[in-house]
């Protein structure tokens, strides 16, 4: 739809869909129990039109090409409408992380690492965290790397602060949540002091988004993550919530509130919706039902297109997921961005420069809305599809 609306020609809509390059490798490595155990890992490096391909490294039963695919495709989008100068990339090994012990964990990855060394790099791809890995695999694919190709903190982000990981960086997702909805109602003539929200989905983005929300005055009335939901209409108590979550692994059980069904999260009375988990949640099933004015998509595609009309019919204002969540690879960006200089930023600088690149990335979406007379989701997608489009002409892509 954003090729068409732009006017793109077809044999370059075509070429900006298909992926750059498609990696499968074999990882096999000793258990701990001295047996070997075969996993498959995936890389799509889907296009480095504007730059050195970026996007996460997810450890899931369920990792397969065709999602790793589109995932990629949604980075490629992503990083244009953040203006950040990267292409889209993602990848994966379809592994339970629970079921192995924290050695086997690193030998995998270890192994990945030597089998991708020489597609992934600094100017090339850029891996990431993303479901079941965090800072530390991204330490052991810098150590695993960096014998092959000399010390080399920037071929990742994420990584811990110690291996010059980003000031800010465990933050940034519901930090630059919070830039995109201060932008949103902003432009409606709100500020987040006193506004109702709900937030599905209590881990690293969600938790952040509802301290900072909290912290400007937003009145958080439900959350809910795999433990459970948990409502208190006069407003969480935030600090003491994220104090009981972390002790018991989930807001199941918090005094200062009631617990509810957690089917009926979304569909709470509030005046901002935050779906901050799993794609696909918000579908035709519940549309009709939900309350909320506004909805921020901080999980990756958690409406599907049934949803989007139907909501969109009710007149409810949806920020799209590849502005929305883009604070986390906004700041992977400025991580990659010191470690090439060699120079460390102190953590309000991250802050402020996100707030600068968030709040033009609205303004930019806002333009492209009012060009192509469309929602905000049309004017990301038509913004981030038009800028790889431009970058791909630009090089020569018939050549």
């Amino acid at each position: 739809m954003a090729a068409r609306l732009l006017g793109l020609d077809s044999k370059l809509e075509k070429s900006l869909l298909i992926p750059f390059r498609e990696i499968k490798v074999e990882c096999t490595i000793p258990k701990d129990d001295g047996t070997l155990a075969s996993f498959v890992g995936f890389r799509v490096q889907h296009d480095n039109a504007r730059g050195p391909m970026k996007g996460g490294i997810r450890y899931h039963p369920e990792v397969d090409p065709d999602e790793v695919n589109a995932l990629a495709q949604l980075m490629t989008w992503k990083t244009a409408v953040a203006n950040i100068p990267y292409g889209g990339a993602k990848g994966g090994i379809g592994c339970d992380p629970g079921e192995l012990s924290n050695s086997e964990l690193e030998r995998l990855t270890r192994v990945f690492t030597q089998k991708i060394h020489d597609l992934i790099g600094i100017h090339t791809d850029v891996p990431a965290p993303d479901m079941g890995t965090g800072p530390q695999t991204m330490a052991w694919i810098l150590d695993e790397y960096s014998k092959f190709h000399g010390y080399s903190p920037a071929v990742v982000t994420g990584k811990p602060i110690d291996l010059g990981g980003s000031l800010g960086r465990d933050a940034a997702t519901g930090r630059g949540v919070l830039f995109a909805t201060e932008a949103l109602l902003n432009e409606h003539g709100k500020s987040i002091s006193g506004q109702r929200f709900v937030i599905q989905g209590f881990g690293n983005v969600g938790s952040w988004a509802a301290q900072l929300i909290s912290e400007n005055g937003g009145k958080i009335v439900a959350v809910s993550d795999i433990t459970g939901a948990i409502k208190n209409s006069k407003g969480l108590d935030i600090p003491s919530l994220l104090n009981h979550a972390k002790e018991n692994r989930g807001v199941k059980g918090f005094k200062g509130a009631d617990p509810i069904n957690p089917n009926t999260i979304l569909i709470e009375d509030c005046d901002i919706l935050i779906p901050a988990a799993l794609g696909g949640v918000i579908n035709r099933d519940n549309a009709n039902e939900i309350k909320a004015k506004f909805i921020i998509e901080a999980a990756n595609h958690p409406t599907d297109p049934e949803a989007d009309e139907i909501l969109s019919k009710k007149g409810v204002v949806i920020l799209p997921d590849i502005y929305a969540n883009s604070g986390g690879v906004t700041v992977s960006y400025f991580e990659w961005v010191q470690n090439i200089q060699g120079f460390m930023w102190d953590e309000e600088k991250v802050n402020n420069e996100l707030k600068t690149y968030m709040t033009r990335g609205f303004r930019d979406v806002k333009e492209m809305c009012k060009t192509h007379n469309c929602d905000l989701r049309m004017g990301a997608f038509t913004l981030g599809v038009n800028r790889v489009a431009r970058a791909t002409v630009l090089r020569g892509w018939e050549a």
